[in-house]
């Protein structure tokens, strides 16, 4: 029995949508969470002199990049298990279940009384956060028209710096001993996120399940209506939508269940290539970042005599400079296009990162010029970063697009997202040594800068040029029917 074919024109529809309120809605209702990240994750790196203190938990430098580690531990579990429910069971579902999550695990670390305590509830915060990355990309992707698609997942992505920004602001008053008790503040700092987070919880009440997922699910008429409702609103704001083209219509089978076998097929037997390019980039931005975002105030603590409450006030425009290059060169990655951009934020992040090392290492810098060096690398590193994520996203077939992002990021945080905080924190030292080492931390900001090009090349040669395209036609829908079989020609005799 030939399996029933449904004929839909919901992702053309979706993709000739003008820019309207609805799309600010998916905007701040998914973007919303990755400030708040920001807040809480900017506040408990700003930690590490509190941390540190006999009054609080007194760990060391290396317990105190371990915390991170375990963070980002918890992000590779959250990712391989919310990637794969968000693909069976829908995207809007996980937006609820995994930033409660993480919000649980936020305000538990604040009751933490010992290292291994704060590692666990870092480690189940973390869980959540990693399943909102596969959820969320996966939406923004799914129900943003092709030609905004790459500044808008680019832009999101990047508010999280505007939360890091306030967060720093906030670590000014929590870390200052003369407004709050050492042995407080950093509790304190842990209750921001569940406070702020029931806000978030509501608002997303209000944004759809993707159309797109409803279609290759066996929900297509539910699809239907979410896109009528959606294009009902446009018209109700005075905007005319143009006639969709029939010949962009897609012809969907019956839902596709995937096993991890059927997965494994699809990633290295049908997409080699840019299964090689996910992972690289996923990897090498992965390993740059936590490498350096982790220890940030490690570094102004111990070469640069900053005092610990005092941290913010470089981290601030650290935060704003990785905000501004995703809005700025964002949408450069729909006009110059993927391959052109990513190879050059890449590239050019590494760059100044190799020749900040060398300066770093000759004593070249003080607090005041490392923190603008720092802006000025993840200027291009933050789009570079936040393009990862659009990239492994689009490049797969939608039923398993959550997965995809899950999957690689859970390869990448694994190799170098959790080992780079951990190492780094190693290599920058202990608090009590009045004249550190610099020539550990310069050969770690080298393998950074040497990932970060390498991850560079291979965008340029594997990249793939989805700039204005339709996500379908960069990579067929798993359950797209077959074309039917054209009839063999029959030779005629006279």
């Amino acid at each position: 029995m030939q399996p029933e074919v449904i004929r839909s024109l919901v992702p053309a529809r979706m993709d000739r949508l003008p820019w309207t309120k609805f799309h600010w809605l998916i905007v701040v209702g998914l973007g919303v969470s990755w400030i708040l990240d920001g807040i809480e994750i900017q506040i408990v790196s700003s930690m590490g002199g509190a941390l540190q203190s006999i009054d609080s938990l007194h760990l060391t430098s290396g317990q105190v990049g371990a915390t991170a580690s375990w963070y980002l531990a918890g992000q590779v579990v959250g990712a391989l298990v919310f990637g794969r429910l968000t693909d069976k069971l829908g995207r809007k579902k996980l937006f609820i279940l995994t930033l409660a999550i993480y919000l649980i695990g936020s305000g538990l670390a604040g009751f933490a009384w010992n290292s291994w305590s704060l590692y666990l509830f870092r480690f189940i915060a973390g869980t959540g956060i990693g399943g909102e990355y596969a959820a969320i990309n996966s939406a923004i992707d799914e129900i943003m028209p092709s030609k905004y698609r790459g500044r808008v997942d680019i832009a999101i992505n990047g508010t999280y710096w505007g939360g890091a920004a306030l967060g720093a602001v906030a670590s000014l008053f929590l870390f200052n001993e003369d407004l709050i008790p050492a042995h407080w503040g950093w509790r304190l700092g842990f209750f921001i996120g569940p406070v702020l987070g029931l806000i978030i919880i509501f608002l997303r009440r209000h944004i759809p399940e993707s159309p797109r997922w409803l279609l290759t699910h066996g929900r297509a008429a539910e699809a239907e209506r979410t896109v009528d409702e959606i294009e009902a609103q446009v018209r109700s704001q005075g905007v005319e939508l143009p006639p969709v083209d029939e010949g962009k219509a897609l012809d969907i089978v019956e839902e596709v269940r995937l096993s991890y076998r059927q997965m494994a097929r699809v990633f290295f037997g049908q997409y080699p290539s840019r299964s090689f390019l996910g992972f690289t980039m996923m990897a090498t931005q992965a390993f740059l970042y936590n490498a350096i975002f982790f220890t940030v105030g490690l570094v102004l603590i111990n070469f640069y005599d900053v005092p610990s409450d005092h941290t913010g006030y470089y981290f601030f425009p650290f935060a704003l400079g990785n905000l501004i290059g995703p809005l700025v060169l964002g949408p450069l990655f729909d006009t110059i296009g993927r391959r052109k951009m990513i190879c050059a934020t890449y590239v050019g992040s590494g760059v100044l990162l190799f020749i900040s090392a060398w300066m770093f290492s000759a004593g070249m810098l003080n607090a005041t010029t490392q923190t603008a060096v720092w802006c000025a690398i993840f200027f291009f590193a933050s789009a570079g970063a936040s393009s990862a994520y659009l990239t492994v996203s689009e490049i797969f077939p939608l039923e398993l697009r959550g997965q995809a992002i899950s999957f690689f990021f859970a390869i990448s945080q694994g190799t170098g997202g959790v080992i780079a905080p951990f190492l780094f924190g190693h290599l920058v030292g202990g608090a009590d040594n009045p004249n550190p080492d610099r020539f550990p931390l310069t050969v770690g900001y080298i393998i950074g800068a040497v990932a970060m090009v390498f991850g560079g090349l291979v965008a340029w040669f594997f990249g793939v040029n989805a700039e204005g395209r339709a996500l379908e036609d960069i990579a067929d829908p798993l359950s797209k029917a077959a074309p039917p079989e054209k009839a063999p020609d029959v030779a005629v005799n006279d």
